[in-house]
């Protein structure tokens, strides 16, 4: 049998795209190495898959053409997912503004794409290992089971992160194999390492302004063993370059730093120099006080406002030296992917390789944390299979 379409990759893009693709008469079939279909989206979201979010604007993506998104993204929206989950009656919440989460289990969202496989009549085909691809009249889908033919192909293995769920680079390979270009790819939405771990504050959390350039992030952020996460830390994570500016953290987001640290000398000059930092985590308060003021001063009277103005200074704009990333074992995406350039923003195919198709992470099109990565999922998933059925 030649099929019509042939989508690699069982994520959550390749199975939007076959459900698309079948669901207007195209004989499709969905290939994947694993033995499970979705496995990323299960641990998703705490296991409850944040599936989209509300307010999803190209603005929310890093690529290196920053308007290819908006047409895809136009075309299906948020409220269009968010329709699919309502009609498959899963119960869902806002976590956070725009942010929707399944009330029950991520397994809900893969089990009903690939009833929406099932329904378009989608062959799946798991445990599928792809050896090679090969290009002649059809495009040529060599596995451990056989070979595949078919007219179209749809490249939707994802990108490298996560390895322990068995990523792979797959699509950056086959793009390059059929001359499509890809961009630098790298670790996002990933915790960072210090050069000089601060170990002693494992665990400590707080709210924060991290910075790089003019691109600025307002949100939690926890020390680690190595380094630093969090939403903060990991959305900006995305924007970081070795040659860039660095990351600047503001410690005391919103407030008057230099004013609130002395009315706090002012009001308790007997109290401990700590006790400065009393709206910090008591082990942050005490490093920053130990760090800045020593152990000779045992009161705050004994601190001199020039030392209280040095604080608040750096709290407001703390560079820690970052030595690097915690990977893509620990990134949630990868930033970079196969170059836009050579893609139609219409319908995903690559312009001089008529039939072949690249959608989802393994695309030059990275979303923030909350939801986005899924709606690029969602939206260059259902616009390549509809294209790819069109006859």
């Amino acid at each position: 049998m030649i099929y019509d379409i042939a989508v690699l990759g069982a994520g959550a893009a390749g199975m939007m795209a076959a459900a698309a693709a079948a669901s207007r008469g195209g004989a499709t079939i969905l290939i994947d190495h694993a033995p499970e279909a979705g496995k990323k989206i299960l641990i998703s979201g705490g296991g409850r898959c944040n599936f989209t979010n509300l307010d999803t604007k190209p603005e929310n993506f890093l690529s290196a053409n920053r308007h290819f998104a908006r047409s895809a993204l136009a075309r299906y929206t948020p409220r269009d997912f968010l329709a699919l989950v309502e009609r498959h009656r899963i119960a869902w919440h806002e976590k956070s503004p725009g942010q929707l989460f399944c009330d029950e289990s991520a397994r809900l969202i893969v089990d009903m794409l690939l009833s929406e496989c099932r329904t378009s009549g989608v062959t799946i085909a798991l445990s599928h290992e792809i050896r090679h691809v090969e290009r002649g009249d059809h495009f040529i889908t060599s596995t451990n089971h056989g070979d595949i033919a078919s007219r179209r192909l749809i490249l939707a293995t994802g990108g490298l992160s996560i390895p322990k769920l068995g990523a792979t680079d797959l699509s950056l390979r086959l793009a390059r194999q059929f001359g499509l270009g890809v961009i630098e790819t790298a670790p996002a939405l990933v915790p960072l390492t210090l050069s000089a771990p601060l170990s002693e504050l494992a665990g400590v959390s707080l709210l924060v302004t991290a910075r790089i350039g003019k691109t600025a992030f307002s949100d939690g952020m926890i020390f680690t063993h190595r380094g630093l996460s969090g939403p903060a830390i990991l959305q900006i994570s995305s924007y970081r370059r070795h040659d860039g500016a660095p990351l600047t953290l503001d410690l005391m987001p919103g407030a008057d730093a230099r004013q609130s640290l002395l009315a706090q000398k002012k009001a308790r000059p007997r109290a401990e120099p700590a006790s400065l930092l009393s709206v910090f985590p008591q082990r942050l308060a005490r490093h920053w006080a130990n760090e800045t003021f020593g152990e000779t001063a045992t009161t705050l009277a004994n601190v001199p406002d020039r030392q209280i103005t040095e604080l608040a200074d750096r709290l407001r704009a703390w560079t820690p030296e970052i030595s690097g990333t915690e990977g893509y074992l620990k990134a949630e995406v990868m930033r970079g992917g196969i170059d836009t350039a050579a893609l139609s923003s219409q319908t995903m195919e690559a312009r001089d390789v008529p039939g072949l198709y690249a959608i989802g992470e393994a695309v030059d099109v990275t979303g923030w944390l909350g939801g986005y990565n899924f709606q690029w999922a969602w939206a260059s998933g259902r616009a390549a299979g509809l294209a790819a059925a069109s006859f």
